[in-house]
């Protein structure tokens, strides 16, 4: 475990707000903290790796998404594994979180404030439960603690196997708590699959027995199964999309990306709601809020090969609208020809917004760039080396 311990006085403007008398409730200490989680987070930045991609500066669900493209469409990739931790959020180990934050901050007190702010409890219906493992999901100081965690009970650990246990090439790609790894060759599957059940079982983790699938998926898995009798490559989801080994018009491989169905239902089911509840407001009104809805679900699945997605979602949106609209009197005849208008008056169009993962991953992360070779840059590249 690389990386200096940060003394007390690197850290002695974040302890004189949070430690201060006029701050002694925990309630108030955990929110000055956590006010001052960007100078936590430079301290971590230094050692997370390049395939880390959960809730960190400068990096979103996209730029994991491009890094999980490029490797499958440019790198030696046959075989996925989709890695599911089992309520990793409700299993992080205190104690073990705590020796791992002793490895970059020697401050005590900071340390004690960690421990109290775990040891807290949940007050629900007037009962207050203090958990024993875990970290209260929703607080901001959630996400980089169980980075800390994953980076020490999963990063390197994986990082040192793929450099000395794989045959193959190796590709790793983790958003929080959702890990996607792609390997060469079965074998070197089969063992990572194998021996990370026995890495997590030190660190109180482990993987999801039905969501965790090894499946064959790749640039030439349509192929191969073909050769074998088998039918198409199976599927698997990750960030919201379901990957799917397609072809494209000129009959090369592509790797097609669709949004989710059961979050698509889940989402027209709170639209349906929502608009029960504004259903006697002004039309122009309603369209401007349907409009603002389209235009943030368009921002993040806007992506190529998911156009049809994006087109089917819009028409569910104008038949809900429709629906909600006929209900505010039983003489309402709204007919779909003023469906349609409305429709071209207030909600957007579907377009991509966001280019070739291929394309962006190579500008984020150019070869020829002089940290090409080192660092952060040559980890981040597909998570390949």
């Amino acid at each position: 475990m690389t990386g200096h311990r940060w003394s007390q006085s690197t850290l002695r403007g974040i302890v004189r707000q949070i430690l201060s008398p006029k701050r002694a409730h925990l309630a108030k200490q955990t929110r000055t903290l956590f006010a001052e989680r960007r100078r936590l987070n430079a301290i971590y930045e230094e050692d997370f790796l390049g395939f880390s991609y959960g809730f960190r500066p400068r990096r979103s669900q996209h730029d994991a998404l491009d890094a999980l493209a490029f490797a499958i469409t440019r790198t030696k990739v046959n075989w996925i594994l989709d890695c599911d931790l089992s309520a990793y959020f409700d299993s992080v180990s205190h104690d073990w979180l705590v020796r791992f934050i002793e490895h970059r901050v020697a401050d005590p007190r900071i340390i004690c404030l960690i421990r109290k702010w775990l040891k807290a409890g949940v007050l629900d219906d007037g009962q207050l439960t203090v958990p024993e493992a875990g970290t209260p999901q929703g607080s901001v100081a959630s996400p980089l603690l169980g980075n800390v965690y994953l980076h020490y009970a999963f990063d390197l650990w994986a990082e040192r196997w793929r450099h000395y246990e794989a045959r193959g090439q190796v590709a790793l790609v983790r958003y929080a708590d959702d890990i996607v790894a792609g390997f060469e060759h079965r074998v070197d599957a089969e063992r990572f699959l194998a021996d990370l059940r026995v890495r997590l079982e030190k660190f109180a983790l482990s993987l999801h027995p039905d969501k965790t699938r090894l499946i064959e998926f790749g640039r030439y898995a349509a192929e191969n199964r073909a050769r074998r009798g088998l039918g198409k490559p199976e599927t698997f989801n990750f960030l919201g999309f379901r990957h799917i080994s397609g072809h494209s018009r000129a009959g090369r491989f592509q790797l097609k990306r669709k949004s989710r169905r059961d979050r698509m239902r889940a989402k027209m089911r709170s639209l349906k709601e929502e608009l029960r509840r504004r259903r006697h407001e002004p039309i122009p009104q309603q369209g401007r809020w349907l409009a603002q809805v389209l235009r943030g679900y368009f921002a993040y699945h806007a992506v190529p090969t998911n156009a049809k997605s994006l087109y089917a979602f819009r028409q569910h949106v104008i038949d809900l609208w429709r629906r909600s609209l006929r209900r505010r009197s039983q003489k309402d005849h709204t007919t779909w020809q003023r469906m349609t208008r409305l429709a071209a008056a207030f909600l957007p169009t579907p377009r991509v917004l966001h280019p070739w993962p291929d394309d962006r991953f190579a500008v984020n992360h150019p070869r020829w760039e002089p940290s090409a070779r080192i660092g952060p840059a040559r980890i981040c590249a597909g998570g390949v080396q």
